[in-house]
């Protein structure tokens, strides 16, 4: 069986960055993996946009790629800079870009 090619996340994160500075949502993201119940998101947000409130997967992690997010759930906000690798609360929570922001969201679905 032979594997796919690898991503290359940096020039993901730079494609999605650039798309989501000319859209006007202010958002762009991109499905890199899909495999069984494990998916896998390039999200790039900029300053100021945000990703509502929204139920979590039974399991999620968040590794930001570039930028700072803040992550909030239940009340509480986490700020998140580049290089970070947070678990998503299994509670409603929402995402807000601090400044141009990268993510990858690893998700784990029913």
């Amino acid at each position: 069986m032979q594997r796919p090619a690898p991503f290359d996340l940096a020039a993901l994160a730079d494609e999605h960055l650039t798309k989501a500075r000319t859209a006007p949502h202010g958002r762009s993201a991109h499905l890199v993996m899909h495999d069984g119940v494990l998916r896998q998101s390039v999200i790039a947000l900029t300053a100021g946009t945000s990703l509502d409130e929204h139920n979590a997967p039974p399991a999620a992690s968040l590794q930001v790629l570039r930028g700072r997010v803040e992550l909030t759930a239940a009340g509480r906000a986490e700020e998140l800079a580049t290089g970070a690798l947070q678990m998503i609360p299994k509670e409603r929570h929402g995402l807000t870009a601090l400044e141009d922001a990268v993510v990858l969201l690893t998700a784990v679905n029913d």
